[in-house]
């Protein structure tokens, strides 16, 4: 077999994403966990969403629509947006994808930031490019340095804003002096998957930038949205943007169900705004919790924190497990002591760090 493959993506570490609550009961014969792990939403599924899926369960021997033209007219009415300038995706993540294959070739350079996002060097990789990783400047982008970093080589570069699994955030200010030193054949990929827990005025918000001609602004609905698991993101760009990556995504790369879903919870405020003060009183709770172990955590703008626990990740992971926590080690980042723990609700908030309490003692 080893003849038929290439070697460049048979050296590809795959990302590993965090452990299913089902696989833990298996393995370890627990009925109680708690997943914290993922960056899902802890609130649950909106009661509309679900409501809307039951009421077109009798479709689903269909096709859906390939042009998703619902769900884009309606996101273009939710952003004051044209719907030629959305793209969707099996999750934002296909849209890397996309961007990838349409963008990477043979040596070409993709530049991003250290401890950010591991999907940017895989596809880097699989594309047979180069990926340069930047140093971080206290955990956070180095807007500037990564401007520098620049080559006549470089094709892509990607930005998560705000970062995972960081949730720091580089602001206004530092994002349009990047701007201005980026060549216009660059391809400038802001990544906003986290963007709707943001409460900083000073953050650079996707939606005023995409229209220019080198920006690419990724958005989903597995966050605040509460679907991860029927995969649905998008994309905002110009439209010859959007034009190119319809030629390269599959015709019917957003299933029925998942398209019906987002349409229904961008209708659903109330969940959404409960959404963001859960997280909101969660991260307060956890920072209160931290400051008085002793702990050192980064202030984050997404749903989760990093926080390091003082001991090896990997087996403080472990130990996690068998107290039925699923929390998400680092050491894939080169965080060796950090791990990052999704918000929950108030009750498994209150016993993750019980937990952790117990066990660095």
């Amino acid at each position: 077999m080893g003849v038929f493959k290439k070697k460049y993506i048979d050296e590809i570490k795959p990302y590993v994403p965090g452990k299913p609550i089902d696989e833990v009961k298996r393995e370890l014969g627990l009925s109680n966990i708690i997943k914290l792990a993922s960056n899902e939403n802890a609130s649950g599924v909106s009661s509309l969403v679900k409501k809307k899926i039951i009421e077109n369960l009798d479709l689903i021997n269909q096709y859906p629509d390939g042009a998703s033209f619902r769900l884009r007219n309606r996101l273009a009415e939710y952003l004051n947006v044209d719907a030629d300038e959305i793209i969707l995706g099996n999750g934002s993540n296909e849209i890397i994808e996309l961007i990838a294959r349409g963008f990477i070739d043979h040596e070409d350079e993709v530049v991003s930031s250290q401890y950010t996002f591991l999907v940017y060097p895989i596809l880097t990789k699989v594309c047979d490019g180069r990926y340069r990783e930047v140093p971080a400047k206290d955990y956070a982008y180095d807007l500037k340095a990564l401007a520098d970093a620049i080559t006549d080589k470089t094709k892509v570069v990607f930005l998560a804003n705000p970062n995972n699994p960081t949730g720091t955030y580089f602001t206004k200010k530092e994002f349009d002096s990047f701007l201005k030193k980026v060549p216009a054949r660059v391809l400038v990929v802001l990544d906003e998957a986290y963007v709707d827990f943001v409460d900083e005025p000073d953050y650079p918000n996707g939606r005023d930038y995409f229209r220019q001609k080198n920006i690419v602004v990724l958005r989903t609905f597995s966050k605040a949205f509460g679907i991860a698991g029927l995969r649905i993101g998008y994309a905002l760009a110009n439209k010859d943007l959007v034009t190119y990556f319809n030629k390269i995504r599959q015709p019917f790369n957003t299933n029925m169900l998942a398209q019906i879903a987002a349409e229904a919870v961008l209708d659903d405020t109330e969940y959404y705004q409960n959404t963001l003060a859960m997280v909101e009183q969660g991260k307060e709770f956890f920072y209160d919790e931290f400051d008085m172990l002793g702990l050192e955590y980064i202030k984050s703008q997404a749903n989760f924190i990093l926080v390091n626990i003082k001991v090896d990740s990997k087996d403080f992971f472990e130990q996690c497990l068998l107290k039925g926590i699923v929390v998400r080690d680092m050491k894939a980042y080169t965080l060796d002591n950090f791990v990052r723990i999704t918000i929950g609700t108030r009750e498994e908030n209150a016993r993750a760090i019980s937990v952790i309490k117990e066990l660095i003692g």
